[in-house]
């Protein structure tokens, strides 16, 4: 069992930056695929980008490609989101999820645990 903690959200202009971190209890987060997920009011929860268990290996949605950057800290067992160039469009709940799978999963079912969220919102 492990137990994700998400952090980091908040208000920010358009063109702005945020990093929003997952900290994880319970279990070391290496032996996990990890990603971040998204679910904005009325949408379904949507892919946000997804990293390997040694870090080597990223995947991003194609709205966030060169925007976002997904990153993982073994020592502190935490996993990061930096995200840049921030559109209205971004704004939404986020959600760190941990897969015993490969990175390359993007459907929420094939993640194994999840966070509780951190909010984004993105004004214009």
């Amino acid at each position: 069992q492990v137990q994700l903690i998400e952090s980091g959200g908040g208000l920010v202009q358009a063109g702005g930056s945020l990093r929003l971190s997952c900290a994880a209890s319970g279990r070391t987060l290496s032996d996990y695929a990890m990603a971040w997920f998204r679910q904005a009011p009325g949408q379904e929860r949507e892919f946000v980008a997804s990293i390997s268990r040694d870090g080597a290996g990223t995947n991003y949605a194609d709205t966030v490609k060169g925007r976002f950057t997904i990153s993982r800290d073994k020592p502190k067992n935490t996993v990061y989101l930096q995200m840049n160039s921030l559109k209205p469009m971004d704004s939404a709940l986020f959600y760190c999820a941990a897969s015993r799978w490969d990175y390359t999963r993007v459907y929420q079912q094939q993640y194994d645990y999840w966070g509780h969220g951190t909010q984004v919102t993105v004004s214009s």
